[in-house]
């Protein structure tokens, strides 16, 4: 009995080029991301860089919206809201994330086209990679290599320039730390996309191993009709055409930049890009037979049952993922719009607790560090309540803040002797802005004598 033959699996990949609705749809959001990506930290908003995440100053500036540390819960909730949208978005239709917009597969995609533009398509690289070391061999390689780190380097300086203003890293105004980072993120760009591709979807990304879990048998995925389909060969171009399948002609697995068959069933190595899809109605519409022998489709459906030709929104996944989405997002967006447009710190001098002033009054030491969030210059006035007779010890003491800058203003709190005993008495900071009559009451203690 013969041993079944087995197939080695090919070192490099060199996935055929496609055309179609779907690859429009991939060129289209390769565009996207990347107008967005290298066009966002040019972008000018009052006169300021409109993205800018300042961590020396622990500042961030994202369109006029201005967030400190104390904003974290806002990060926290984008962050939710992106894990929720994600899971989400894999039930209803797969792993539509990692075929159109996950920065592997775009970034991939990049470095294959710099690749198909020097070297030729699919057939003439793979000849080439085979081929014996030649003049013509390492002047087509050294300039695909040239031109994929040039393009990584710039990668690399543009993700910088969120963090540091891209109008100085344009002129090669950067630090030690600007130019390390543009060569780590610059290399692990070319290592990712321009080396490994394929390998990191397969063996480094954990969403591959765990997006199972989230299917069921109503999600979209990228499936093959084997009924349709099976037995595979030629003879099946000569049936009636509605009854055509598969011919073997084994394009869907040319144009796969994984390498798999989509024949073999649903497979974690799948990253949903739908190129075998477009592939094979090409093949379809040659063959005058209808569309669909490789589609998106539920496995309800490829097992005869009634469905929906769109994805099923009444499930209990569903219903709570969104649920849970909507609520997140309405909270997020209602407390950003409603937040304060400066925020304050009150700190106690812990040198000296209490003192008495030279009229006889008991004085505590306070510093405020107040923080405009916002564009414009604002003028803050500072009271302070909770004790009989309390005080500042400047009554209607103003402080000027600069727009995005943070102001720490020392005072002194004075009260009468016999209205604050021995001990702690909590009392209340009122600072109020002038500019839009916006005021925030924080607490603090004052120390009696």
């Amino acid at each position: 009995m013969s041993k079944p033959e087995i197939k080695p699996i090919p070192i490099k990949i060199h996935p055929r080029l496609t055309s179609g609705r779907f690859n429009n749809v991939r060129v289209g959001m390769v565009v996207l991301t990347q107008l967005a990506f290298f066009g966002m930290p040019w972008l000018q908003w009052n006169g300021r860089q409109a993205v800018h995440f300042n961590l020396a100053e622990h500042h961030f500036l994202i369109f006029g919206i201005s967030l400190w540390p104390q904003d974290f819960i806002y990060l926290a909730a984008l962050l939710v809201v992106s894990a929720l949208g994600l899971f989400l978005w894999t039930t209803l239709a797969g792993r539509l994330w990692c075929g159109y917009s996950c920065p592997q597969t775009v970034y991939t995609q990049i470095m294959i086209w710099i690749e198909r533009a020097i070297q030729g398509d699919h057939n003439a690289r793979r000849k080439l990679d085979a081929s014996p070391m030649s003049v013509g061999k390492f002047a087509k390689k050294g300039a695909t290599q040239a031109i994929m780190a040039a393009f990584s380097l710039w990668t690399g300086l543009t993700f910088v320039g969120y963090f540091t203003p891209m109008r100085e890293l344009a002129t090669l105004q950067m630090g030690p730390w600007d130019l390390f980072w543009t060569l780590f993120y610059g290399g692990f760009t070319w290592l990712m996309a321009g080396v490994l591709r394929e390998k990191v979807c397969l063996h480094m990304c954990p969403y591959a191993r765990f997006q199972g879990s989230m299917f069921d048998d109503h999600t979209l995925v990228i499936s093959y009709d084997a009924k349709r389909g099976e037995p595979r060969g030629k003879t099946q171009a000569k049936s009636d055409a509605q009854t055509k399948g598969c011919i073997d002609c084994g394009i869907c697995v040319q144009v796969c930049p994984t390498g798999i068959d989509i024949r073999n069933g649903l497979q974690y190595e799948c990253i949903g890009c739908a190129a075998c899809i477009d592939a094979c109605d090409q093949v379809m519409d040659k063959l005058k037979s209808p569309r669909g022998l490789i589609r998106y489709t539920s496995a309800e459906a490829l097992q005869g049952k009634p469905a929906k030709s769109g994805p099923s929104f009444h499930r209990p996944r569903i219903v709570i993922y969104s649920c849970l989405l909507a609520g997140i997002i309405t909270l997020s967006t209602t407390a950003l719009v409603l937040k304060k447009p400066f925020k304050v710190d009150v700190l106690r001098d812990r040198a000296s607790l209490v003192e008495q002033s030279d009229d006889g009054l008991l004085q505590n030491r306070y510093s405020l560090r107040v923080i405009n969030t916002t564009e414009q210059a604002q003028r803050y006035v500072v009271t302070v309540e909770g004790l009989p007779g309390i005080r500042m010890e400047k009554p209607g003491q103003v402080i000027e803040v600069n727009p995005a800058q943070t102001e720490t203003v020392p005072v002194r709190v004075q009260v009468e002797p016999e209205s604050a005993p021995r001990g702690s008495h909590r009392i209340h900071f009122v600072i109020r802005s002038l500019n839009d009559d916006v005021s925030i009451r924080e607490k603090s203690s004052f120390i009696g004598e």
